[in-house]
């Protein structure tokens, strides 16, 4: 398979940005995007402040804690059209977003689950750290601990939500919940495993997309810069000084 896989750190991201985000580059790419770059397939990199989602398999049973101490701990839950349970994400965890036409590849979502796993394992192991897939579940696991979790959606053949790889975030915050619903079950990190060996997470990152561009099958992972992404998927974006920038895409 050839092609190019778009490629993008968007640094600091609120959830709902990242969601919409996502909702609009497939929006544009359903209705025949004038501008072709909005058309290509895309890797996303957001960096989440801490926040829970809940996926279409989710129960209110897999949190820990009720509504009031979220609202403490400042928290908020989204419900969102992945497939999966409730997970964390926040400052640490590499979590990615793979937008990318499964029908130019094998219209199987579970064949492209099975991919995203596998170009996990491999970048792990290229770190250092020995992990595996669980038959009948979702991820990839180091021992019996899980140091990722995905839930994806698939809308016209087009795949979006994604993985979340615990690179080095507080392991703590998993605390709050059965993660994935999984009753018993500990997370784990690369930092945990790794120690001072741990890559960073913009090493991370880099490692994470080149590997999924081998595995998907594409001939060259293309960064590209977070205001370009925004711009053309015609999304607000904020400012350092915290004022929103609005970008509308030609």
């Amino acid at each position: 398979m050839n092609g190019v896989l778009t490629a993008c750190h968007l640094g600091p991201t609120p959830y709902a940005e990242g969601l919409a985000l996502q909702e609009s580059l497939l929006a544009r790419r359903r209705a025949g995007d004038p501008e072709g770059a909005a058309a290509n397939d895309w890797l996303l990199f957001p960096d989440h402040p801490p926040v829970l989602t809940m996926g279409r398999s989710g129960s209110r049973r897999s949190l820990k804690v009720d509504a009031g101490t979220l609202a403490r701990l400042g928290l908020e839950l989204f419900e969102v059209a992945r497939g999966g349970d409730v997970t964390w994400h926040g400052p640490g965890q590499l979590v990615g977003y793979p937008l990318v036409d499964l029908a130019a590849r094998c219209r199987d979502v579970h064949r492209f689950l099975r991919t995203l796993e596998e170009a996990l394992i491999l970048a792990l192991e290229g770190w250092g750290v020995g992990a595996r897939r669980v038959p009948g579940r979702t991820g990839v696991w180091v021992g019996e601990e899980k140091i990722a979790s995905m839930g994806i959606a698939v809308r016209g053949w087009v795949s979006y939500h994604g993985f979340a790889l615990n690179v080095a975030p507080d392991l703590r915050s998993f605390d709050l919940i059965h993660p994935c619903g999984l009753r018993g079950v500990r997370m784990t990190s690369v930092a945990a495993v790794l120690g001072e060996r741990a890559p960073t997470l913009g090493e991370a990152r880099r490692d994470v997309a080149e590997g999924i561009g081998r595995q998907l099958g594409y001939e060259e992972v293309r960064w590209v810069a977070a205001d370009e992404a925004r711009r053309l998927a015609g999304i607000a974006a904020t400012s350092p000084d915290g004022a929103a920038v609005q970008f509308h895409a030609a």
